[in-house]
């Protein structure tokens, strides 16, 4: 790795903001019957501080656009849209999905709460996650990895530790020349409280890997999605439950290409026990049976293009269903 990270660590009080907008809605609730989890302590003290503004308007109109299905990516990157500290809209028409008063709402919101004064008492504990995650990512070597694959990665990669909600998944934006990855600390067991984030390189780089690699490889299909209408007419072998789950040729390389990505990166900067243990994880929640295959695939397209057989990944992508079938083929015998 280098002595220099491509990543920079920093905090957003917008995205903190509607992190505690969040808080208040019933999304803990939802996400606990989803997974019953340990959450962070600030997270818990956030929920118990804004007891009294569940009815506050800013709250009513987020728990409408999560009744409606929004999900929390066009949330969270409507927050960056805004202002700091006066919220003020910095693009040039309001999405039509946003309430018509929702920024005033927010700005109500935020001064009613005191957030302010709330994050100035909770400092410490903020600092520490920006600490931890500074310590874990000090020397990645993200873009390297990935220029085999997608070419220069021009884009910032920003990492964002949340120990607020949500706490049982990271977010993936992209905002102007900015990809951003807001991700908590990884779940413990039970009600235990969750991990430090320094105490567990693999859950940080699993994470930020897999929202950078994501929007990185999606914006690279759809720049030459000319290209691609000919590569897709040759399916990819994927299980029936997998193809349920992600509909397009698009979708199911991107959701490979990640899974496989993440996998060997674990396997060459971390070690070999992670990397197996992400692909067994993998496999289990996300019906990545496939995943072995796609790996073999993906380090045989690196090393032939270290020989100068492609030049990049579009050049190997039209036989890519054909070299994975063979790799399934080998793994069941």
């Amino acid at each position: 790795m280098s002595n220099q990270s491509d990543v920079i660590v920093k905090i957003d009080d917008r995205l903190r903001l509607m992190s505690a907008v969040l808080a208040a809605t019933n999304w803990p609730d939802q996400a606990q019957k989803r997974q019953p989890h340990g959450t962070h302590a600030h997270a818990r003290a956030t929920r118990k501080f804004l007891h009294e503004h569940t009815q506050h308007p800013a709250v009513q109109s987020l728990q409408k656009l999560l009744d409606s299905g929004a999900p929390l990516e066009a949330l969270f990157t409507f927050a960056l849209c805004l202002g700091w500290p006066g919220l003020e809209l910095q693009i040039d028409i309001l999405p039509d999905w946003v309430p018509p008063r929702w920024i005033m709402e927010l700005r109500d919101f935020y001064r009613v709460t005191n957030l302010a004064d709330w994050w100035q008492d909770e400092d410490a504990a903020w600092q520490k996650s920006l600490h931890e995650s500074r310590l874990m990512l000090q020397n990645t070597a993200f873009k390297s990895f990935l220029r085999p694959f997608i070419g220069e990665v021009h884009e910032d990669l920003v990492f964002v530790p949340n120990i607020s909600y949500p706490t049982d998944r990271e977010i993936g934006l992209r905002i102007g020349h900015e990809l951003l990855c807001i991700t908590a600390p990884r779940l413990a067991w039970g009600d235990s409280p969750p991990w430090p984030f320094d105490e567990d390189p693999a859950h940080v780089y699993r994470a930020a890997l897999s929202q950078f690699g994501r929007l990185l490889i999606v914006g690279y299909l759809r720049r030459h999605a000319d290209a691609m209408a000919t590569i897709t007419q040759n399916p990819i072998p994927v299980s029936e439950e997998f193809g349920t789950q992600y509909t397009t040729w698009e979708e199911q390389f991107a959701a490979l290409w990640v899974a496989a990505a993440v996998a060997i990166y674990l396997e060459d900067y971390v070690s070999q026990a992670e990397a197996k243990a992400y692909v067994l994880m993998a496999r289990k929640a996300q019906g990545m049976t496939i995943l072995p295959g796609t790996i073999s695939v993906l380090r045989r397209y690196i090393n032939e293009r270290e020989a100068g057989r492609y030049q990049d990944l579009l050049d190997f992508l039209p036989i890519f269903p054909k070299q994975l079938r063979i790799a399934k083929r080998i793994m069941t015998l």
